[in-house]
């Protein structure tokens, strides 16, 4: 790790290469014209930037079971994910990718223990909360989430100690599958746990309930939580009430797409990015992303602190592949990246742009000075109010216990907001918009919500915020 961390251009260059070189056998690569590329510039021209959506009729025929279309041969599986406009996604992983999916996750643990020298929770049970590994078959292909599909190449040394069962496992209803991890799981020495944070929390409140116990206590030896998929920051005052007790914490980047980051150190913020694994990256600035021609660069280029929308060419046979992510570096020796949101995540009815990392970050400011702890929430635009007042952002919190002094806590998140993100201040100021408002919502409700929409559990998570009503007007619809 070390020896390509301290020379990750040339890494990158040579992970380049060898992508072309595979990728002149396919379909693609002769439609592209790769064997006429020699250059990063030359790939630039070549190869468009594209979503799902541009990628489709080629992933089409991979489906239909056609080979060498986007890579040589074919995929060993497709991780089926939920689309927004073109229904389910297959997202394909190789005999070349499949690899450091497994690999990564093994190195931040190894990473974890050469840091910090703790390894007596390998002893221990270790639990991931994850999707059914139980799979489909499309042309010969086998189809699944990729938690399941993951499932299946946990290392025999950790299968001793892994839970929930099986079985248990295969269980498709969310709640009923939490009832039976929490009965699988009460009376064992539970080391390690991981997943969403969302959907850990839910099972750390049914162990509650049905031990009454502080999750803490009832695992004396859990001291690892590893999570990815969503920012930690929101739940870490929940988590710490629920546990009795701070816990070290690993945070992973994994994605259908690649396995991109994970911490390596404790004492660092952010993740390193993985510049060894069969994935070249380039990064467009996101304030420029909609612009007619964005500009497009690769990893010497970019520079700290900016919102960047990653893309990816990998060796499952995406190319110029937008993952939909948007992302900061917090240092570039290494390079170490942190999640700011989804580049389709955004407020900007007036020109604001507001991401998920500024509304993360608002919260987590009014948590940490009035101490509420939240289980979820989402923020949304208010373009059409009642009674001729200004337009507003609106806040819907699920809190732990609601707090009286919810003015104040308003008053502490538009200012943190004001702060970070200039459009907003200047519309505050220029009177286009009022401060904020928070809507407390009932217990459940964010549950509630995705119940309704079929997306209870696994690695569905609800989005920090839209630039649409769409969840919010349903959130209020679950308040009568």
């Amino acid at each position: 790790m070390k020896k390509w961390a301290n020379s990750p251009i040339e890494t990158q260059q040579k992970v380049l290469n060898q992508l072309i070189l595979e990728g002149a056998k396919t379909a693609f690569g002769k439609d592209h014209d790769f064997e006429k590329i020699s250059t990063y510039e030359e790939f630039r021209k070549a190869v468009p930037i594209r979503d799902y959506e541009g990628l489709k009729p080629y992933v089409d025929r991979v489906v239909d079971g056609e080979e060498n279309v986007l890579w040589p041969g074919k995929p060993l599986y497709f991780a089926k994910t939920s689309g927004t406009t073109s229904g389910a996604k297959y997202i394909p992983l190789t005999k070349a990718s499949m690899p450091s999916h497994i690999q990564a996750a093994q190195n931040a643990i190894l990473c974890y223990i050469h840091e910090t020298g703790k390894s007596s929770f390998v002893n221990g049970k270790m639990i991931f909360l994850q999707g059914s590994p139980e799979m489909t078959r499309k042309n010969g292909i086998g189809v699944g989430r990729l938690s399941g599909i993951v499932a299946h190449y946990v290392p025999s040394y950790l299968q001793k100690n892994r839970l929930p069962s099986w079985e248990t496992n295969c269980i498709d209803d969310w709640e009923s599958k939490v009832n039976a991890i929490v009965n699988e799981t009460k009376d064992e020495d539970m080391t390690v746990i991981s997943g969403i944070p969302s959907w850990v929390q839910m099972y750390f409140e049914r162990l509650i309930a049905t031990s009454r116990r502080p999750v803490g206590e009832l695992f004396s030896n859990f001291d690892l939580f590893i999570y990815g998929g969503v920012n930690y920051e929101p739940y870490r005052s929940k988590f710490e009430a629920l546990i009795g007790r701070k816990v070290d914490s690993i945070e992973l980047y994994p994605a259908s797409e690649g396995f991109f980051a994970f911490q390596d150190k404790q004492d660092k913020k952010g993740m390193l990015l993985l510049l060894n694994s069969g994935v070249f990256y380039e990064f467009i600035p996101a304030a420029t992303f909609f612009d007619k021609t964005p500009e497009r660069i690769q990893l010497k280029d970019v520079k700290t602190e900016v919102n960047y929308v990653m893309i990816v060419s990998t060796n499952a046979g995406l190319w110029g592949y937008n993952v939909g992510d948007t992302i900061a570096f917090t240092e570039t020796k290494p390079y170490r990246i942190i999640v700011t949101g989804r580049i389709k995540h955004f407020i900007s009815a007036f020109g604001e742009h507001v991401i998920g990392k500024e509304v993360e970050h608002g919260i987590k400011e009014a948590m940490e000075q009035f101490g509420f702890s939240i289980s979820e929430f989402t923020v949304a635009p208010q373009t059409t109010p009642v009674e001729e007042e200004l337009p507003y952002h609106e806040w819907l919190i699920e809190f732990e216990e609601e707090p009286e002094n919810l003015n104040d806590i308003r008053t502490c998140i538009d200012a943190s907001m004001q702060r970070q993100n200039s459009y907003y201040f200047d519309l505050i100021e220029g009177k286009i918009l009022q401060p904020l408002k928070i809507t407390s919502l009932k217990k459940g409700s964010f549950n509630d919500y995705m119940k309704s929409k079929g997306k209870l559990g696994g690695q569905n998570k609800v989005p920090r915020l839209a630039n649409d009503r769409i969840i919010a007007d349903s959130l209020h619809g679950l308040q009568r």
